[in-house]
């Protein structure tokens, strides 16, 4: 029997929040939202009809608090949780507890998770519903030494994962017996703190796998379907960055094949709502007659779901709700069909050219692409919002729909074009670089795919164009300008001279100079010429270039306009303390400003100190006082944003002091460990 909704609670933040809400809307249900001390001010907050605040910052004391959001939805009087992905979404005892509070639990049963939940039991149950899975270990002693037998029986290499989780936590590949041990220890440790659980399977790790991911879909009454599938081949350290649907050159064969099982392990489990069977591809010698195995089954939406509803015409968030509602599929396997193609990439806040390290801070600039046509932004934060420390880094995801994969490639590569975001280091450049890869644009797609092109996607270390400087040192001159301009309205006397912002000096050149230093890391000088009767800028000097220039429009919030030699440039530049950002041509660039930037406390301690890149947990240190390291010799693991960090030696030395221990919380820039040169006093 159906019921109707009359207000939903939406257990989670950022933008799947903001996504379910938008479907709420759409079907006339209210929705309440809830926040933690550090979301009292988020973009969830302000769509949703009304909010509860839940507790402080860190997710253990808010949005993991499964008792705080059951009061939250009975205080705001909702009958349905939607826990979206991650938090509680995969959590048995908080679908139990909803129920218990007669509030609907929007997603499968708590025995569907619990199934489902760790993967040697969910690979036993595929197993007997006929669907194949990856040739490994799933048995119950988890001793050392157990583990590398069947480690090695199984062959090299092999990958260890954690029964309990996802995401990539708990998981290490091993190549050769020598390193088992220490890859086990890591992958157990991350596990247990990442999901109480340490316990591992390992498998065989498939050397060329395709990750191609089913979405399926089942009602209350015994009915499923699957809306075709996704490719999630690019990953890094397993997490996914770019999705696509339907997988590139899906035989049509294999297509049924992988749906078919998909949809045989959902009803083997008597599931219910949306849920997605993972599989590895084995592409070694091509797509056609691939085998696959079953992965696993994450049991709530994906992600990368838009993917999906782009090709497919449908909204799965309400499909979820209706089914949790109690109602029917609203369609059936026979009336679904593919509609082009559509590619997401996922927008992050960190730092490429740092291995990847989490970055955190204030979106000074955020200016997502325009065309709604065939652009879709998903997003929790607007211009001016943190990106906080104690969540996943990630902005935004957006996703490009095309008639065909290069339709879609193209509509991406422009959006990505249009994207100005500045505050932070971001992944920006490298998404670009990779929907540029012309393996990418080939289809020579494996989970290999980012290590193997790794130094064609990490950003350009090249020397900043004489346009690129013209551009930012013109903005600095037009951000004083319109500042001189609203002084102008307030002073009593509008003719000042004070107000006046060219570089006219009695009886010397009008000149301004500026310095910045640009990716490469060299300083580059730029002189800007004004023409000495009316104050207009009239040239630039960099290096050996001289160009005439022409300031002829410019905005408050860093528009620009100029004339540089005869050709018309338009740009944004955002202006700060430390950073000019020059949007312009489909590309970033950021330039140090030298004339103003006062050094970091990091860059003032010299290279021998290893300072924390960010707020974080020290988990183990392997040196100690008196130790005599190498450059690159690994010093302790820093776990920060949810993931764990190595952080290396800078140099050769003798550790000095150590004036933390295992187990300390530290700050971002926090003195972890100095070292001095080991030389004879």
């Amino acid at each position: 029997m159906s019921r109707h909704f009359k207000k939903i609670l939406i257990a989670n933040r950022g933008e799947i929040a903001c996504r379910v809400i938008r479907t709420a809307r759409a079907m006339d249900i209210a929705s309440c939202a809830v926040y933690s001390d550090a979301d009292a001010h988020a973009l969830h907050v302000e769509l949703a009809d009304e909010a509860i605040h839940i507790g402080p910052s860190p997710a253990a004391q808010s949005y993991l608090m499964a008792d705080k959001i059951i009061e939250a939805a009975k205080r705001c009087g909702a009958d349905a949780i939607h826990p979206g992905y991650g938090f509680l979404s995969e959590n048995a005892d908080f679908a139990e507890k909803c129920a218990a509070h007669n509030i609907c639990f929007i997603g499968p049963t708590a025995d569907n998770i619990r199934k489902m939940g760790l993967k040697d039991e969910a690979k036993r149950l595929m197993s007997l519903a006929d669907v194949p899975v990856v040739p490994g270990y799933l048995g119950a002693d988890q001793s050392p030494e157990n583990l590398l037998e069947e480690a090695q029986s199984i062959g090299f290499p092999v990958l260890i994962k954690a029964v309990a989780g996802g995401g990539g936590k708990g998981m290490r590949r091993v190549d050769d017996a020598t390193d088992f041990a220490a890859a086990l220890k890591a992958a157990k440790r991350e596990a247990l703190g990442a999901f109480g659980n340490d316990h591992v399977l390992i498998e065989k790790f498939i050397l060329k796998p395709r990750h191609i991911e089913v979405q399926v879909f089942a009602d209350q009454h015994g009915h499923a379907v699957y809306l075709f599938e996704r490719d999630c081949s690019l990953q890094r350290r397993h997490q996914k960055v770019v999705e696509e649907a339907p997988a590139p050159d899906m035989p049509l064969a294999l297509r049924q094949r992988m749906g078919d099982a998909a949809v045989a392990a959902a009803l083997a489990i008597g599931y219910q709502g949306a849920g997605t069977i993972e599989f590895i591809v084995d592409v070694a010698n091509g797509l056609k007659d691939a085998p696959f195995y079953f992965m696993e089954m994450n049991t709530r939406l994906q992600v990368e779901h838009p993917v999906t509803e782009m090709i497919s015409g449908e909204d799965l968030v309400e499909w979820q709700i209706r089914v949790a509602a109690g109602e029917p599929l609203p369609l059936d396997q026979g009336d679904l069909a593919i509609d082009g193609h559509a590619i997401e990439v996922r927008l992050y806040a960190e730092d490429p050219a740092r291995d990847f390290l989490p970055a955190s801070g204030t979106l000074q600039c955020f200016r997502p692409p325009l065309d709604e046509d065939f652009t879709r932004i998903d997003t929790g934060v607007r211009e001016g919002d943190a990106i906080s420390v104690h969540y996943d880094p990630m902005i935004a995801k957006i996703i490009c729909w095309g008639e065909d994969r290069d339709a879609a490639i193209s509509h991406l590569q422009r959006a990505l074009a249009q994207t100005q975001i500045a505050g932070f280091a971001t992944n920006l450049s490298f998404l670009q670089k990779t929907i540029d890869h012309p393996a990418f644009q080939a289809v020579d797609l494996d989970t290999g795919f980012i290590p193997r092109h790794i130094d064609d996607l990490l950003p350009s270390s090249e020397p900043a164009s004489p346009s690129m400087l013209a551009l930012a040192a013109l903005g600095i001159i037009a951000q004083r300008s319109h500042e001189a301009a609203a002084q102008t309205q307030k002073s009593a006397d509008s003719t000042s001279p004070w107000h006046q912002n060219h570089g006219w000096k009695a009886n010397l050149p009008a000149l301004e100079h500026h310095s910045f230093m640009d990716a490469s890391g060299r300083e580059q000088r730029i002189a800007i010429n004004f023409n000495k009767a009316t104050g207009a800028i009239s040239g630039v000097e960099t290096g050996d270039h001289v160009l005439s220039a022409e300031l002829r429009t410019s905005t408050p919030d860093g528009g620009l306009e100029i004339v540089l030699d005869g050709q018309i440039l338009r740009a944004t530049v955002r202006v700060n303390q430390a950073n000019v950002h020059v949007f312009a041509q489909g590309s970033h660039c950021q330039l140090k400003r030298m004339d103003t930037h006062l050094d970091s406390d990091e860059e003032a301690d010299g290279p021998g100190v290893v300072a924390a890149p960010m707020p974080g947990k020290i988990l183990d240190l392997f040196v100690a006082v008196g130790d005599k390291v190498e450059k690159g010799q690994p010093l302790l693991v820093l776990e920060a944003m949810k993931m764990e960090h190595s952080l290396a030696a800078p140099k050769a030395g003798i550790v000095a002091d150590i004036p933390i221990k295992a187990g300390d919380q530290v700050e971002d820039g926090a003195r972890l460990i100095m070292l001095e040169d080991d030389t004879p006093s």
